[in-house]
């Protein structure tokens, strides 16, 4: 299939060093919230990318959680690939894809488990369905078929009953800390606007412009 012909000419709003804020934390919540605002399909979803011992890349979509200077948060389950992988390598990124804005915001990091009382925080406010899905996946691993999944739920939803489903002890969240962030805004004969921000120190940021 060619697909050369295939292309969206961007004429969007543009960005500059000038435009952006200093905070590189605050930019990312004014971008986000614009997507929120905007009504588009889980504006908090993001690419998350790990690799393996030997450097080998993998991607996967997740949800961010929360979000402050700290760091960017998203859950998952502990034995998962991508756990693995960020236990043997904590270096990650992230990419949010706002397409209908023309925008994207790429981030780079390191990530770190958070605590078990913010995990269970979170995971107390989670759908019971949410909840039992959590107990009943082996993230990553081989399965026969659906079945097997359908009457583990079973087995899980008898367990439990009507009681509080407790926290697993494989499941909880990552907080990426962010080392450089990219902000990208679709422009005109192909002339992206790219910002990127790099630390200067704990709590100041330097900002420039790339090429397209």
């Amino acid at each position: 299939m060619d697909l050369t012909a295939l292309r969206q000419e961007y004429a969007n709003q543009d960005l500059d060093v000038s435009t952006t804020d200093p905070n590189p934390f605050a930019q990312f919540q004014r971008w986000f919230e614009a997507a929120s605002k905007s009504e588009l399909l889980e504006p908090n979803a993001m690419v998350l990318a790990t690799v393996d011992a030997a450097g080998c890349p993998s991607q996967r979509t997740v949800l961010l959680k929360t979000f402050d200077s700290s760091g960017f948060v998203f859950f998952t389950n502990y034995g998962s690939r991508k756990a693995k992988q960020i236990a043997g390598n904590a270096h990650v990124s992230l990419l949010f894809q706002w397409l209908p804005l023309h925008r994207q915001a790429e981030i780079h990091g390191e990530a770190k488990k958070v605590s078990t009382a913010e995990s269970l925080s979170y995971f107390a406010q989670r759908p019971r369905g949410s909840q039992l899905g959590a107990w009943i996946s082996r993230q990553s691993e081989v399965v026969s078929n659906r079945s097997v999944l359908e009457t583990k739920w079973e087995e899980m939803k008898r367990q439990f009953g009507d009681g509080s489903i407790p926290l697993p002890k494989f499941w909880g969240g990552y907080r990426v800390k962010p080392t450089r962030f990219e902000f990208w805004q679709g422009g005109a004969k192909r002339l992206h606007d790219r910002i990127e921000y790099l630390p200067i120190t704990a709590d100041a940021w330097e900002r420039h412009r790339l090429s397209p």
